[in-house]
């Protein structure tokens, strides 16, 4: 088996969320067996930024669950979206 690399979009609950501190949650959420490979902003609208957040996992059934999962348990998240799935050569 390989590894795959995947792009989830964060969505914040509101433009007033610190994405400077979001991304530390983010940081310390990612599970072990898994490894963060980027976060970027992305603008949306009316001040609102999405955080397009990249991680490595293992690409057997459901490799991306657990993260999706622990980024949706934090404050201050209103929803998470997988965007992209690539498999890593």
């Amino acid at each position: 088996m390989g590894d795959v690399v995947a792009t989830v979009k964060v969505m914040p609950e509101d433009p007033e969320v610190s994405l400077e501190s979001l991304k530390e949650e983010i940081k310390s959420a990612i599970p072990k067996g898994s490894e963060l490979h980027n976060i970027e902003e992305e603008p949306i609208a009316f001040g609102l930024v999405a955080l397009k957040v990249m991680f490595v996992v293992g690409d057997e059934e459901g490799g991306t669950e657990i993260v999706e999962e622990k980024l949706k348990e934090l404050n201050g998240i209103s929803s998470v979206e997988v965007q992209d799935i690539r498999r890593l050569m």
